[in-house]
């Protein structure tokens, strides 16, 4: 590939993932067969700012320019590794709600064109796992999106840093990635130890303890063992991404429920914890008031429900909650493409919008930065959410139940509490 003797766009892959390798200090590379990337996808901003290089497409001049860091516009080929499309920029239906402009729906139609034409499956997601991209256990993996990495790591087992747009473009046209970090056995074992002390079963109580954990070991690997019940999916995912949003966890270990950690000893292998940390009824009430910090004004403009995206389970649950009710103030819902279908075909998107919110796909409020005209004040149940929103589009936002928010979108006022 280096040689060119593949072709001109692998061979400038190849360079990129050289020169990277090289800033990690890794010295060979692993295969991978799976990556979760936004291949030579743009916003208009971006296009426009490349588009006066397009010999070919603005499709293949973002992907050369800008993914590759190519010095010229290459012809891009068939995606040689399996690799699916993250989440875009708008909602294809509900663009208009979203504030989106013709323009820009346009062209992300064009982009996700491009992306068939090259195999890439556009699943237009943050949870590739509940829309058919699931690794195993061992799979050296090139993944985005903090969220889908720390599942990909410490739930399935498989093995991904959490890369970038330049990497896992690079990596679609190689299948080769750095041999470095988590790909790599003595990386994976855990540094502290979280005992929990408190009842953790809700969904908000994993997302909680999930943002506290995060907090207190950053960018550590932490090993928690204690009071935990009802380790499901979803509760994982709502776990993992409050722990990469208010630290920067890409994997953790839970004894006894995580692939890698049959026993406290395997989570931590050779390593003794550096620190061991306790959560209790005391950091519960802590890390409840730090997610509602920002919130003053009981009077809510705008739900949101679905970061990261919603899983079939969550959206039933949603559409028991708002059955036979009206909202009084916008109620979003976000999911999957291929989670939406189902919800469709189970009735369930008819109920939730028969009450007015709406059920939306391929993005969120965060990543759009969309939110309905006028608003001042969101309800959210993830804590993901509200770590990053109220700092992106400048609003106050609360946390609670799913119930809470949905009580707040039939009310229009906040009245969740801790219990």
């Amino acid at each position: 590939m280096l040689d060119g003797a593949v072709g001109l766009a692998q061979q400038r892959a190849i360079e990129l993932l050289v020169r990277y390798a090289e800033a990690l200090g890794a010295d060979r590379f692993v295969d991978t067969n799976n990556v979760a990337g936004v291949p030579g996808s743009s916003s208009l901003y971006v296009q426009k700012y490349f588009e006066q290089h397009a010999s070919a497409s603005d499709y293949e001049a973002v992907f050369s320019l800008y993914d590759l860091d190519s010095p010229d516009v290459v012809s891009i080929p068939h995606a040689q590794a399996n690799c699916c499309h993250l989440q875009g920029g708008l909602d294809p239906n509900h663009w208009t709600e979203q504030g989106m402009t013709r323009e820009a729906l346009d062209h992300q139609l064009a982009d996700e064109a491009e992306l068939n034409r090259r195999g890439v499956r556009v699943l237009k997601t943050c949870t590739p796992y509940l829309a058919g991209n699931v690794p195993v256990k061992g799979e050296h993996c090139a993944w985005m999106e903090s969220s889908a990495v720390v599942y990909c790591n410490s739930v399935i087992g498989a093995r991904t840093n959490t890369e970038g747009r330049e990497s896992t473009s690079a990596a679609m046209l190689t299948g080769k990635i750095p041999d470095w970090g988590f790909h790599r056995d003595d990386y994976r074992y855990g540094t502290h130890h979280i005992q929990v002390e408190t009842p953790v079963e809700s969904v908000m109580d994993w997302g909680m303890l999930g943002y506290f954990i995060g907090d207190v070991v950053q960018e550590n690997i932490p090993v928690v063992t204690g009071r935990i019940a009802q380790a499901d999916p979803l509760r994982h995912k709502h776990f993992g991404a409050a722990a990469a949003s208010s630290g920067g966890v890409e994997m953790y270990h839970m004894v006894g429920v995580t692939p890698e950690a049959g026993t406290l000893e395997m989570a931590f292998g050779p390593r003794r914890p550096v620190a061991t940390i306790k959560y209790g009824p005391v950091e519960r009430r802590k890390v409840y008031e730090t997610l509602n910090s920002n919130g003053t004004n009981p009077n809510v403009d705008y739900v949101m429900l679905g970061c990261p995206h919603a899983s079939i389970e969550q959206i039933a649950a949603i559409a028991r909650l708002l059955e036979g009710h009206g909202i009084q103030v916008p109620l979003w819902l976000f999911t999957s493409r291929s989670v939406k279908s189902i919800a469709d075909l189970q009735g369930l998107t008819k109920t939730i919008e028969a009450s007015g919110a709406l059920v939306m796909t391929d993005t969120c409020s965060a990543i759009a930065r969309a939110v309905p005209k006028g608003t001042r004040v969101v309800a959210l149940d993830s804590a993901k959410q509200v770590h990053y929103l109220p700092a992106i589009v400048g609003i106050e936002a609360w946390f609670g139940t799913t119930e809470d928010c949905v009580n707040a979108a039939l009310s229009g006022r906040w009245t969740g509490e801790l219990r």
